[in-house]
């Protein structure tokens, strides 16, 4: 059977134009983020002499839409590029396309063109937090419009919006395995309690359990109990607010005590899933394809020349070990790590075969919707 490659395609209300994309996932290598590149494909006919344009914008979004009957500006365009594809001007006449363009450029004949963005590497990858009272996302689009220049508004039915996303894999080295430790003394005690707290590594994968040890040596004469493992999510709203929300994504409370004058060196496992956290609002999740499910987020990598606060929000992890009602305090040890997914496998980008995935349109009260990218019906 001769290998396939899957083409996301999606028209215009009025067929005059429509968007085919060979991936809709661009990666963020750090020193470098993956071009956006595609074919657009016009009917003249539709068209009647206009300009057709392609944009790619990044918006940062947080509350809801309806939210904006204050005034208040609850939306921000934090990156936004177009260029003119019809009639071409540059990227016709490119002498190099990916092999995926050439072969839709054959498939779809000459009333298809070619188009090319770079994202900047200061450009967030795609977050969301999980629906809620404060929606916050990030939302990468490629559109395609007809106008007669493009500072124009496009019409709804001469206009058609693909989302995409950028993401980021785990880098090829992970750092030094983390571990951090606390020492406590108590009132009427001469000898303190001590806590230490380490993992295997500093990378984990989606899915991947965790190993995290716990080492207490209790020489007060206090006696350790309510001891309770787990993993938090940490998201920094930086844009805006600066609203940290500080979600559990795993957790264990054990039966386990360290009497005074005792120690306890154990091994617990825990597994952050957003397959046990689904009912739970203000996660931060992986951007999400409307027709596809998602993750917890990756941890944000932040280069250092760049400025925090164009990320919009910043994602983290840590392993929390804590012992209740020692002498009315609580001891507490935070190891911090990262989470991401592996980098795959660098797939053969020329195939045989092209299958186009087609993308339906919404309606919602006899108005066709922007947004919504299911499958369409075979």
């Amino acid at each position: 059977m001769s290998p396939k490659h899957v083409i996301y395609k999606k028209l215009s209300r009025d067929k005059s134009v429509g968007v085919y994309m060979g991936k809709r996932d661009f990666v963020d290598h750090c020193d470098f983020v993956d071009p956006v590149d595609g074919v657009v494909l016009i009917d003249p006919e539709q068209v009647k002499g206009k300009k057709v344009y392609v944009m790619l914008s990044c918006t940062f979004r947080y509350g809801r839409d309806d939210m904006d009957v204050l005034g208040m500006a609850f939306r921000r365009d934090i990156f936004l590029s177009s260029r003119q594809v019809y009639p071409p001007l540059q990227d016709k006449e490119r002498s190099v396309h990916t092999k995926v363009q050439e072969k839709i450029l054959r498939k779809l004949g000459d009333n298809a063109y070619p188009f090319f963005f770079e994202f900047p590497d200061n450009l967030p990858c795609s977050v969301c937090l999980h629906p809620g009272p404060t929606d916050v996302g990030k939302v990468n689009n490629v559109k395609a419009f007809c106008a007669e220049n493009q500072d124009e508004k496009a019409q709804k039915r001469s206009s058609v919006r693909l989302a995409i996303r950028k993401i980021q894999y785990a880098p090829d080295k992970g750092g030094a395995a983390p571990s951090a430790e606390t020492t406590c003394e108590f009132i009427m005690s001469d000898k303190p309690l001590h806590m230490r707290v380490s993992l295997e590594k500093e990378m984990y994968y989606h899915g991947e359990e965790m190993n995290i040890s716990v080492d207490i040596g209790n020489s007060s004469n206090r006696n350790m109990k309510d001891l309770s493992v787990s993993v938090e999510q940490v998201t920094n709203v930086v844009l805006y607010s600066n609203d940290k929300y500080i979600k559990t994504v795993a957790y264990e409370e054990t039966m386990d005590t360290v009497p005074s004058g005792t120690s306890l060196k154990k091994v617990y496992t825990l597994c952050p899933l957003l397959d046990h956290n689904r009912e739970r609002l203000g996660l931060a999740l992986d951007g999400k394809l409307k027709h596809e499910d998602t993750n917890l987020a990756s941890s944000s990598i932040v280069k250092d020349e760049v400025l925090k606060e164009i990320l919009g929000m910043l994602v983290a992890y840590r392993v929390v070990v804590k012992c209740d009602r020692v002498c009315f305090s609580e001891v507490a040890v935070e190891v911090p790590f990262k989470l991401m997914h592996p980098k795959p496998d660098p797939g053969d980008e020329d195939t045989t075969d092209l299958v186009f995935e087609e993308f339906k349109r919404s309606y919602l009260k006899g108005v066709i919707g922007d947004d919504d990218e299911s499958p369409a019906e075979p």
